[in-house]
């Protein structure tokens, strides 16, 4: 991936200190700055959770957009419509927080996005140089805001949005304003309608055919091992997830089941298909985990599920199960 920040500033809202400071000129990007927006970049770009979406008709936000793309509007004062809508937002928010908003205009792999991180304020120690009475130095441990996420961990909440296609993508949290529970990023910040995430598509699945398969008196493991294996096959060839497809495939001879399933994911939203990740997708699905009742947990990959060359699952006349582990040539202690 490669990631050129062209632009990017930097707004504060302040809510426990009643202040918001929106900045005036841009971010001085420095290597210590690009190395910051960059990483988060990164992280935020790959988010399985991340939900695609377009703009309303009458979303302001597009307007704002098509301003700044047409130069008709500039980058600060675009950026600040975006902070002053966030605060407008939060000032009535029951769990508001103060935050810090960055906005970047960057390009990733050459297609224009513009990039909205918002981080909340959280408190953490750090330490403090004092002057004690007698002239000499005391360190101390102080807890105090602190604002921005290090590099390891991911921001908050976050939306890319291409200027040219206006695709969108968002990663929001839903907050309570006026009694009513709402994202604020999509509904309020960019005013647009999303569609489900890839990590929605996969649990979605998942549930759905383990549910349908109880149902109907089936093996619930067995189904959502199916639900995988359909996934690792289409994502070998296919970028793109069709969940009313697949309930075809992993009930594959019984219509009543397959109708369950596809009534199930169409409910749940799914009636178009998901984009997904191929690459983190398939390493998603590589592996299937198992725990018993018992406590025993097991890996096993999901090319070997359904081969009983290596794998047997078997109902005793006890009513439980067994799991039989063939041609086993060598055991490693991972413990």
């Amino acid at each position: 991936m490669t990631i050129v920040i062209h632009k990017a500033v930097l707004h504060i809202l302040d809510f426990n200190a009643g202040l918001t400071v929106y900045s005036d000129a841009e971010l001085e990007l420095d290597d210590s700055i690009q190395t910051f927006l960059i990483k988060h970049i990164e992280k935020s770009w790959g988010s399985q959770g991340a939900k695609p979406g377009k703009f309303y008709e009458d979303s302001v936000f597009a307007q704002h957009l098509k301003a700044y793309k047409d130069g008709s509007l500039d980058f600060i004062a675009f950026s600040k419509e975006i902070g002053k809508t966030l605060e407008q937002a939060f000032t009535h928010a029951e769990e508001m927080a103060s935050a810090d908003v960055i906005v970047a205009d960057v390009r990733i792999d050459d297609v224009p996005e513009i990039v909205i991180f918002k981080s909340n304020c959280h408190m953490g120690y750090t330490h403090q140089v004092t002057q004690t009475e007698e002239g000499g130095v005391r360190n101390e441990i102080i807890n105090q805001y602190s604002i921005m996420p290090n590099l390891s961990q991911k921001m908050e909440e976050f939306a890319f949005v291409n200027p040219e296609t206006e695709a969108i993508s968002v990663s929001a949290k839903k907050y309570t304003i006026d009694g009513n529970s709402i994202y604020v990023f999509p509904e309020i910040l960019l005013e647009a309608q999303l569609a489900p995430s890839q990590k929605e598509a996969m649990k979605s699945l998942q549930k759905t055919a383990e549910k349908v398969a109880k149902a109907y008196g089936q093996d619930e493991v067995a189904a959502a091992a199916a639900a995988k294996n359909y996934v690792a096959e289409k994502m070998e060839t296919e970028d793109e997830l069709d969940l009313k497809q697949a309930g075809e495939e992993i009930f594959k001879g019984n219509a009543a089941m397959q109708a369950d399933f596809q009534d199930a994911v169409e409910d749940a939203g799914f009636t178009e298909p998901v984009h997904m990740d191929r690459e983190a997708t398939l390493k998603k699905v590589c592996k299937h985990k198992l725990k018993t009742d018992t406590g025993i947990e097991l890996t096993i990959p999901t090319d070997y599920f359904d081969n009983t060359e290596y794998v047997e699952f078997n109902t005793n006349a006890d009513g439980t199960l067994s799991i039989t582990l063939k041609h086993i040539a060598n055991i490693i202690n991972r413990g």
